[in-house]
């Protein structure tokens, strides 16, 4: 009885971080399997770093709780951070190419998504699948009591406000990444609008508003299939730069 409340402040890390962590988060995961796997990976986790600590319920033990909370909310906000650039790199697409108002529903999701995005980050789910990448998720929140054990004084942390600060860059961060993957069908489909005004300049007689779009949709789907398999390296170093933000926030709560 006494392993108790340590285990369910565990059991509220995982959870809450299987609740943000992105392939776990998806809708496509069913709901009991999801509190399942957050259960059995508690209880391994607790039988492997938590027994060494014992935790009392007393009137600190609601804020652990919501300690634990906290840390497992930030960890899988931080990976699925990364994986929304994706997303948003897509969407500088498909407003350079005009399917900026043919937004769709994601099924992974269950939000309104862009055409290109929507494409590019089912492609990085799966990529991330392949790579073995929910393996590591899986390790990082496991290895995750080795910086952050269950007596860590982690609000002192807070109000200094190094997380705050930490955040803002790696939100900066992911636009950046973002703007990278864009950039080739970004600056293509842009010199493709520069010859289009050209063109409408030198031959007013000639409708670009008809010929424009159809030529920029298949000009970016030429561009789209050229760049395809270029995908596996970029999306392998957005995975390994996740990680890497990941250890660094741990690294900066110990």
């Amino acid at each position: 009885m006494q392993f108790i409340p340590g285990f369910l402040l565990v059991l509220c890390r995982i959870t809450c971080f299987f609740v943000t962590a992105p392939v776990f988060s998806t809708h496509n995961v069913p709901v009991p399997f999801r509190i399942g796997l957050a259960f059995f990976v508690s209880l391994i986790t607790f039988l492997t770093v938590g027994t060494g600590t014992v935790i009392e319920i007393d009137a600190l033990y609601f804020l652990a709780v919501i300690r634990e909370v906290l840390v497992g909310l930030l960890l899988g906000f931080l990976a699925y951070m990364f994986f929304t650039a994706v997303q948003v790199a897509g969407s500088f697409t498909d407003l350079q190419i005009g399917f900026g108002m043919a937004n769709m529903v994601d099924p992974l999701t269950g939000v309104s998504s862009p055409l290109i995005g929507n494409f590019k980050f089912m492609l990085a789910i799966l990529l991330f699948l392949s790579f073995n990448g929910h393996h590591l998720l899986l390790q990082g929140i496991m290895g995750s009591y080795q910086w952050v054990p269950l007596d860590h004084e982690w609000f002192a942390k807070i109000y200094s406000g190094e997380i705050s600060q930490f955040l803002l860059k790696s939100f900066g961060e992911m636009f950046m990444l973002a703007f990278q993957l864009a950039a080739p069908l970004v600056v293509s489909l842009f010199l493709a609008d520069v010859g289009l005004g050209i063109l409408a300049r030198t031959a007013p007689q000639f409708n670009i508003f008809v010929v424009g779009f159809p030529f920029k949709i298949l000009l970016g789907f030429i561009l789209l299939l050229f760049l395809v398999p270029s995908f596996a390296d970029l999306f392998r170093g957005l995975f390994a730069r996740m990680f890497e933000s990941m250890r660094e926030l741990l690294q900066l709560l110990s």
